[in-house]
């Protein structure tokens, strides 16, 4: 895949302190990095993986 070419969005509620990721969508995956680093390693997630992690979020699943 063409990174160069994925738009990827950082969310708006996202501070200033850096602790931020960026996400971006193109086609059938998702794609997660470190906003701080850039050229850094990239996760990338189903569409179906990634809705069960937000809907999960959204839960409280993973609250300590």
């Amino acid at each position: 895949m063409d990174l160069p070419r994925v738009t990827w969005r950082k969310s708006t509620r996202s501070g200033s302190s850096g602790n931020c990721i960026e996400v971006a969508a193109p086609s059938q995956v998702v794609m997660v990095r470190d906003s701080k680093d850039r050229q850094g390693p990239v996760l990338s997630f189903t569409a179906h993986q990634w809705t069960g992690f937000v809907q999960g979020i959204k839960a409280g699943t993973f609250n300590a």
